[in-house]
C-alpha cells in the first residue's frame, strides 16, 4: 500500500532487511524497568520472529491468518509487505516480541495505520506488550500517520484489549460472529482506534 502524502515513506527495506532506517524509528526504546531493546527487524531475525507468531497463527485464537500457514507465506504477511517491523530484544539477544506497521487502507485512508503484535509466551504479563504499543504509537506518529486503527480485535482476548484500553485505544464498534475462532467458532471483534494527533479526529 502507498502511504498518504505527509507520511514519511523509509527507503526499501530499511525496516525489512536491517539497512539503515531513519532517525525517527530506529532509535531503540529501552526502559529503566528492563533492559529490553525495541529495534528494526534484520533479515537474520526471522528465524525467531517465526518461533514466536507460528504457535499464534496455529492457534487460530487472534490473528486470522490460516492456522495451516507455511513460513514463506507468514513471513511475506509480516516482514514483506509491511511498512515497518520492529523486533524486542532482550539482554541475552533473545527476540521476545515483535511488531509491524502498515496503512491501514489505500490511498485516501492510508494516513490510518494498522498494526499487529506478538510476544512471547513465557515472557507475557512483564509489560512488554504496552513497552511495544507506546514504540509503535511513537514511531507512526514519526512517519506521520493520523491514527492507529485496529479492525479485527478478537473479543475472547480479553488481555489484549485491557492492554489496548490501558494505552489510550477505544472500541468504536463490534463486528457480530466476525472472527471464526478455531475453538470457539465464530465470535465478535472489535474496532479499536487511538488518535496519534492533536486537533480534530481523523
Amino acid at each position: 500500500m502507498t502511504a498518504a502524502t505527509g507520511a514519511k515513506r523509509p527507503p526499501r527495506g530499511a525496516f525489512l532487511l536491517g539497512g539503515q532506517s531513519p532517525d525517527q524509528t530506529s532509535a531503540p526504546l529501552t526502559s529503566p524497568r528492563s533492559p529490553l531493546q525495541i529495534r528494526p527487524f534484520e533479515a537474520t531475525d526471522w528465524p525467531a520472529v517465526w518461533a514466536l507468531l507460528e504457535p499464534v497463527f496455529r492457534a487460530g485464537e487472534t490473528f486470522p491468518h490460516d492456522p495451516a500457514i507455511n513460513e514463506a507465506k507468514a513471513q511475506l504477511a509480516w516482514a514483506e509487505q509491511s511498512h515497518a517491523v520492529m523486533v524486542a530484544v532482550d539482554p541475552a539477544r533473545a527476540v521476545v516480541g515483535t511488531y509491524y506497521l502498515r496503512p491501514n487502507s489505500l490511498a485516501l485512508g492510508a494516513h490510518m495505520v494498522n498494526a499487529g503484535y506478538v510476544v512471547a509466551e513465557q515472557t507475557r504479563r512483564l509489560g512488554i506488550g504496552s513497552r511495544l504499543y507506546q514504540h509503535s504509537m511513537q514511531a507512526a506518529r514519526r512517519l506521520g500517520f493520523r491514527a492507529m486503527q485496529f479492525n479485527l480485535v478478537v473479543s475472547t482476548n480479553t488481555a489484549g484489549i485491557r492492554c489496548l484500553q490501558r494505552n489510550g485505544f477505544q472500541v468504536v464498534g463490534t463486528l457480530p460472529g466476525a472472527f471464526r475462532h478455531r475453538q470457539l467458532g465464530y465470535v465478535d471483534a472489535l474496532g479499536m482506534v487511538q488518535g496519534l494527533v492533536e486537533g480534530p479526529k481523523p
